[in-house]
């Protein structure tokens, strides 16, 4: 074998070396957290629904952990009035912050900011659905004509991790100022790349009233499921709207067909970190009561294309797991075992194709037949009396 030749196996080799590292440095903090037990990590479980107060509560599905395959048992509980799903009992905040642990960074950093850094396309088809219902914040009189469409002054992307959406949605609207807000260190990372203008760390709730009427558009994208009251960022996102702005929201959809056709093996469920699915219904009429006006719903635009592929690695992956983890008992993987996990996807590669070609055919048809896994609501921002009093409305 040449050197050439060589020299993919031994970085093979050093990336596996320096993984075990980093898993041999953070495991003994694991193992301190689960001696404690896992009951902490959980609140009381509760009687009435999140969103509307009904008592009125079914089990919907019960799951574990299976992507990071961190010990745990979650159930999700859906409303019978108004098909709110939500997990039931809740996290707690250290459990939050025990299945979060290495799952955007850390040790799983470098493999979801691949992922989150290739989907340039996504990004800018999300930015694009804005672009028809931007406009002058002037408002035009009676005799005059409509405002010309002019691209958002300033956007704020809250839960943007990295800033991969603003990055590429700049190319959309090359003279908008992309801030970005979210509780990791990914959103300081992303100022100093250069993806935001400025970076904010922490929650919207608590940031919104230093934030107060500066932008024209708020997005929010699969980030109200992760929060533990979503009404509460929708009342912060409608604080940080100048009259007239939009929010742009993309959640996954809990009523989608693939939902209970794959039952805990459909990815959208994402358990332990989605906390709360809410119905496009429930979004809609949330949103009005909080003085916004929706302009824009789009079922099979949001849809992202990998519901079986998805479904066919999480199954694989529980058969065999794929490699060592610091909160896993027992020693870490050897050469058998990785030898078995190969052979098992390598069986199953034809599938894992049939599944990929099948997930991009029903994707055309997904936002008809119900099977779209994501839903997306543009709304404006209505102003209020007060705004109207002190002519709000106007960007600096």
């Amino acid at each position: 074998m040449s050197t050439t030749e060589a020299r993919p196996a031994e970085r093979g080799r050093a990336g596996r070396a320096g993984r075990a590292g980093r898993i041999a440095a953070v495991r003994p903090g694991y193992l301190a957290d689960l001696a404690r037990g896992t009951d902490r990590f959980f609140e009381p479980r509760r009687t009435d629904c999140p969103w509307c107060g009904s008592a009125r509560l079914r089990e919907r599905l019960r799951t574990c952990d299976l992507l990071q395959h961190k010990p745990g048992r979650f159930v999700l509980d859906e409303c019978r009035d108004c098909a709110h799903v939500f997990q039931n009992p809740r996290l707690t905040g250290a459990g939050l912050e025990f299945y979060y642990r290495d799952f955007y960074d850390g040790l799983g950093e470098q493999r979801l900011g691949g992922v989150f850094g290739t989907r340039t396309t996504v990004y800018r088809a999300r930015a694009r659905s804005v672009a028809p219902f931007t406009s002058s914040p002037s408002r035009p009189s009676p005799a005059s004509p409509a405002p010309a469409a002019a691209p958002p002054a300033r956007w704020l992307d809250v839960g943007t991790g990295h800033g991969h959406f603003c990055e590429s949605a700049r190319e959309v609207f090359p003279d908008t100022r992309f801030d970005g807000l979210d509780l990791s260190a990914g959103v300081e990372l992303a100022q100093q790349h250069g993806r935001l203008a400025q970076g904010f760390r922490g929650s919207l709730p608590e940031l919104a009233p230093s934030l107060a009427g500066r932008y024209d558009v708020v997005s929010m994208f699969h980030y109200l499921e992760h929060s533990t009251d979503p009404g509460r960022e929708l009342t912060a996102a409608r604080q940080a709207l100048r009259p007239g702005g939009l929010l742009l929201i993309e959640v996954p959809d809990p009523q989608c067909r693939y939902a209970r056709l794959l039952g805990r093996w459909w990815l959208p469920w994402l358990q332990p970190q989605h906390l709360n699915l809410v119905p496009a219904a429930n979004l809609r009429r949330r949103l009005g009561e909080l003085g916004f006006e929706v302009v824009l719903e789009q079922h099979g635009e949001a849809h992202d294309p990998v519901d079986l592929l998805a479904a066919g690695w999480l199954l694989l992956d529980a058969l065999a797991p794929r490699e060592d983890a610091p909160w896993l008992p027992g020693t870490p993987p050897g050469r058998p075992r990785r030898a078995l996990r190969a052979a098992l996807f390598l069986a199953a590669a034809p599938l894992l194709v049939l599944a990929a070609v099948l997930d991009h055919l029903i994707a055309r048809v997904a936002g008809r037949t119900g099977l779209a896994n994501a839903y997306r609501l543009l709304a404006r921002r209505s102003p209020s009396p007060a705004d109207e009093a002190s002519g709000a409305g106007h960007t600096g």
